[in-house]
């Protein structure tokens, strides 16, 4: 319920329903979240936002289930969102608003509620024309993809991106990214598909079941293979990836499976090799928000585009435990809590 905006008016209390984690669970199945109401207010330089939408991210389950040791107990977990500024400073209250974040509900309360109290400078304005669902969809995976390629140097016109586990949301968003930027694409899958996702040129898919990677990235590259590897899967491709790097190439690294790797040093520094490690996890709700403004002339000139909401995939408050074990099963769906 939207509250009126008063001049040097006092913060607002507002009772919000809560998605609440009280201890960690072994597995996504052993997960036992409940609902409750709890009153929250803003500090001065704070939004209180009305929750439209909050997706559900593999670090979502990840910390729920211990994997994270810095994620507290009890705490309401995400770190998605897309909604409505309710109180605020003068100018705030009404606007339409999103953001993602490293900390919130990760370290504090997080995204799966009714209401969120959050930094004012860390909310970004919803592009116009997205669903709720659809803006809250965007945070996580574009924030990585975005970081990734700032961290690594923004690909130019005439360079190729090489996007180890193409199809997975983060590496939509990077071929996205890289595209929008002018840079040629070539994606790898396990098995053998078309790439699923939105793109603004062609994109040349190597099935890594079939085809050696590293030699089919020459082929395609007159041998001087990519100028950016984005390797979302980690270990399982580390070596192709190495192998696929053109000279002063560079990986960006975000997953592992198996966290110890066979590393050559030789190839790497004659190759001048640069690696890149990403974790939007140590990034705070103002410095995620500065990612996500970045990105927004993609959205409002239809470079970039929200990922696909199906139904199926939109869970209320109180079915959040089917959510995570949504997320948990590896589903290729965005996975939304819709409050």
């Amino acid at each position: 319920m939207p509250v009126a905006e008063k001049p040097n008016a006092p913060p607002v209390a507002i009772e919000a329903r809560c998605v609440r984690l009280s201890a960690r669970a072994d597995n996504a199945a052993s997960l036992a979240p409940g609902v409750e109401t709890r009153a929250l207010s803003r500090g001065a330089d704070e939004l209180l936002i009305e929750v439209k939408a909050a997706a559900v991210n593999p670090s979502d389950v990840k910390a729920a289930t211990g994997l994270m040791a810095y994620a507290v107990f009890p705490r309401t977990p995400g770190r998605d969102y897309a909604g409505v500024v309710v109180d605020g400073p003068a100018g705030w209250v009404g606007r339409e608003v999103f953001g993602s974040s490293g900390d919130l509900g990760i370290r504090r309360d997080g995204t799966h509620a009714t209401y969120l109290v959050v930094e004012a400078d860390a909310v970004v304005e919803k592009p116009a024309g997205l669903s709720w669902e659809q803006a809250a969809g965007i945070g996580v995976p574009f924030v990585t993809a975005m970081e990734g390629l700032r961290r690594a140097g923004v690909p130019k016109p005439g360079e190729t991106v090489l996007v180890m586990g193409v199809n997975g949301k983060v590496g939509q968003a990077a071929v996205q990214i890289a595209s929008w930027h002018g840079a040629r694409v070539i994606g790898v899958v396990r098995r053998n598909e078309p790439y699923e996702g939105h793109t603004n040129s062609k994109v040349d898919v190597i099935d890594a079941s079939a085809t050696d990677v590293a030699t089919r990235v020459r082929e395609l590259t007159g041998g001087k293979g990519a100028d950016i590897v984005f390797n979302t899967v980690g270990d399982p491709y580390f070596q192709a990836a190495h192998q696929s790097l053109a000279l002063r190439g560079r990986q960006i690294l975000i997953a592992a499976v198996d966290r110890i790797v066979q590393f050559n040093i030789l190839e790497f520094y004659r190759g001048q090799h640069t690696y890149v490690g990403i974790d939007t996890l140590g990034l705070s709700s103002i410095a995620t928000g500065a990612v996500l403004r970045e990105l927004g002339p993609g959205f409002a000139g239809g470079h970039l585009k929200p990922f696909p909401i199906k139904p199926a995939a939109i869970y209320p408050l109180e079915q959040a435990k089917a959510a995570f074990i949504a997320v948990a099963g590896s589903s290729r769906d965005r996975v939304i809590l819709r409050p």
